[in-house]
């Protein structure tokens, strides 16, 4: 299990959330996003520590310190 920004992973690839981290506020906000444990996230693109995902139909942008609180 590692944050999703370190993840090695191909732009595409559907990885499975295994868990959320952060204050209440911070999981409460991503689960609202549909990045909840268990769900699937596709890797769309790492700039810098920044990330896009599609969650469900969804593209969602992250910035480094939010995408360090959701492990793969």
């Amino acid at each position: 299990m590692m944050p999703i920004v370190v993840v090695v992973a191909d732009c595409g690839e559907e990885m499975i959330v295994r868990k959320v981290g952060g204050s209440p506020e911070v999981k409460l906000h991503l689960e609202n996003l549909g990045i909840v444990p268990g769900g699937l996230v596709t890797l769309i693109n790492v700039n810098d520590g920044s990330v896009i995902l599609k969650v469900k139909e969804s593209r969602i942008a992250l910035n480094k310190d939010m995408a360090m609180k959701i492990m793969v």
